[in-house]
């Protein structure tokens, strides 16, 4: 490993800590004393991202890997274990250990710290404790959008008891489906292999203009089943699921790059820029320009 280390600050980030009073307000109420978020945030392609708690930390740690690679080690972990997309691991209060980012192909992670006594009995419960969970496509997209609703609800209403109510409940449930979903049944993996197999098909072709037929081709599948099954896991139609991964990148490509308009539609495989403008804000919610011009993190 380098001896260039980076605790925090990346570009674009999302960061947001909890006073230590409203923490111990928290931790009184009636609401959230069982269970609150104190630390929340996200960092994108995290170059040289790396921390280490010698004594551990007074929070449960969850850190789920969204692209990229990067790794975790504990005492009983060594040599460190690799984390990798779509992959969570919990470090629970207490255990001393270190993480970062892969030097090759930096992670991007979506992270939060738990406080309370169910905490750890959800963490005990569905062992999520000391090993990586590698979690369905359906758990991820459930997991992204919960995480999205806390961190508004903690940055918009810091101060409002019911925001953090809402979150707390909100964190429950989002546990107990990460822990359910990690124990699938013979069936669920394989429709899982069949989503993973039409999700990178996707991912390796976002500059293309991917039709469903070929996605189905690819994955095995006719096309009315690899519809049903992608409506049952993701609530989305697979062409609305690639169309949505398009403006993602898009989103990416806007914040991150000098890229104009139109040739941010060119490499996401949409070369008529007035159809990519008018599907970038039915999604995104904003036009490309407007997007670009937003103040983020």
């Amino acid at each position: 490993m380098k001896n260039i280390r980076k605790r925090e600050g990346f570009e674009q980030e999302r960061l947001f800590v909890l006073p230590e009073y409203l923490q111990a307000e928290l931790a009184a109420a009636e609401l959230t004393r069982s269970l609150f978020v104190s630390d929340i945030g996200y960092f994108p392609r995290a170059r040289y991202h790396y921390r280490e708690r010698i004594g551990g930390c007074d929070t449960h740690i969850a850190i789920l890997c969204a692209e990229g690679e990067g790794w975790v080690e504990l005492p009983e972990s060594h040599p460190p274990l690799p984390l990798r997309p779509r992959q969570l691991y919990v470090i629970p209060a207490g255990t001393p250990h270190r993480y970062g980012a892969s030097e090759r192909d930096p992670w991007s992670i979506y992270w939060f710290h738990l406080q309370g006594s169910h905490a750890a009995e959800l963490i005990s419960l569905y062992r999520m404790g000391g090993v990586p969970l590698s979690l369905p496509i359906s758990v991820y997209a459930r997991f992204v959008e919960s995480f999205s609703q806390c961190y508004d609800l903690i940055t918009g209403k810091t101060y409002a008891i019911g925001a953090h109510a809402h979150i707390s409940q909100t964190m429950r449930h989002l546990m107990s489906t990460i822990g359910i979903g990690a124990g699938q049944s013979a069936q669920d993996k394989k429709t899982e292999s069949y989503l993973e197999l039409a999700v990178r098909y996707m991912t390796e072709h976002l500059t293309d203009a991917v039709q469903l037929s070929e996605v189905a081709r690819h994955t095995g599948l006719s096309k009315q089943h690899l519809i049903y099954l992608f409506k049952r896991e993701t609530g989305l139609p697979p062409i609305e699921y690639y169309l949505r991964m398009k403006m993602q990148r898009a989103g990416q490509l806007l914040d991150l790059t000098d890229l104009s308009v139109k040739e941010v539609g060119h490499a996401v495989g949409l070369s008529d820029p007035y159809y990519f403008s008018r599907l970038f804000k039915r999604m995104m919610g904003h036009s490309p320009t407007r997007y670009r011009q937003i103040p983020k993190g």
